[in-house]
């Protein structure tokens, strides 16, 4: 894979491509927070504005980001808040000088208040009709949520390529194959039978625009086939007391639209600890695109591996409590 691949990705580009599916722009154009793909905000001749996001190419197939502007345009079509990718020529994905794009709608707003049952509730009531959509969707090119993508994958690809100091690789493979034992524990003693459904899969605060009318739900680019507490526990937080509270606000207004199984609550922690190990696979893994290191310069320190590792040291214990 390219270690570059937006090298090409010039503003001239950006223009043409947005300007090639009928989008008259008046020139301007800022570039967003993201780093798995590239997002922009660009200026239209009326006054508006939209998204334009470039897809990082030869990650994803054709197939799989259909899937992903599906699952938004159905949620869409139910009058559910999701930021879906505008249609034009009956097309969402299109290309441009080697490039992969979809644009978007500009949606404002602000973060979340998660201190708030009232939001809490109504995030559970969102996410429930989320979920009924989701259950009916076929998302076969799309990955599911399990240990062996999120875990051990990315746990022997750093053992092998060793990015952290050579001191530490015992200790990290010590304390990564104890969690590891320690999930699949977790998973075994919730039981069998865990519905996989469609999910927004990366469902944190980062992702939710609030406004006067309420959440709106962007960047679908994570949705994957797991288990619905994955969209419900990145909500939480505080000490255990305070993310029970959060928890049960949550799911007073998430069942009103849906049932939820109680079975899900015992793999918060095990899918908590499988994204930090992925998180630090997919620094590695993306360590020679330049925006990697100005972004992340503490990465690879060995102050992050150390505390990198205490954390999934703290995560096994929590579950191991829990077993």
């Amino acid at each position: 894979m390219n270690p570059h691949p937006y090298a090409d990705l010039t503003p001239g580009v950006i223009l043409d491509a947005i300007e090639s599916v009928g989008i008259e722009l008046d020139g301007r154009l800022q570039s967003l927070n993201s780093y798995e793909n590239r997002v922009y905000k660009l200026g239209c001749e009326d006054g508006s504005s939209v998204v334009a996001k470039f897809y990082r190419p030869q990650r994803l197939s054709d197939a799989a980001i259909e899937q992903e502007h599906a699952f938004s345009l159905a949620l869409q079509r139910q009058e559910l808040p999701v930021v879906a990718p505008m249609v034009f020529s009956g097309q969402s994905l299109h290309w441009h000088e080697g490039f992969r794009f979809a644009v978007f709608p500009n949606q404002g707003g602000h973060a979340p208040e998660f201190e708030s049952a009232e939001h809490l509730s109504w995030m559970g009531r969102i996410l429930a009709r989320i979920h009924n959509v989701g259950a009916s969707m076929n998302l076969d090119q799309r990955a599911q949520l399990d240990v062996d993508s999120l875990g051990e994958i990315p746990f022997a690809w750093l053992l092998e390529n060793k990015p952290m100091p050579e001191h530490l690789l015992d200790r990290y493979e010590q304390v990564g194959g104890d969690l590891l034992d320690c999930i699949d524990s977790a998973i075994e003693q919730a039981g069998e039978g865990i519905n996989m459904i469609a999910i927004h899969g990366d469902c944190h605060p980062g992702n939710i625009l609030w406004t006067d009318a309420g959440p709106h739900f962007v960047d679908l680019d994570d949705c994957v086939r797991g288990p619905a507490v994955q969209d419900l526990w990145m909500m939480l937080s505080g000490d255990r007391p305070a993310r029970e509270a959060q928890f049960e606000a949550i799911a007073e207004g998430y069942e009103q639209f849906r049932p939820f199984d109680r079975r899900e609550l015992k793999l918060i922690e095990s899918l908590r600890s499988l994204r930090m190990m992925h998180y630090a696979y997919w620094l590695a893994r993306r360590w020679e695109d330049p925006a990697f290191p100005q972004n992340f310069p503490w990465f690879g320190t060995e102050r992050y591996w150390d505390e990198h590792i205490a954390s999934l040291a703290e995560q096994a214990e929590r579950i191991e409590k829990e077993l």
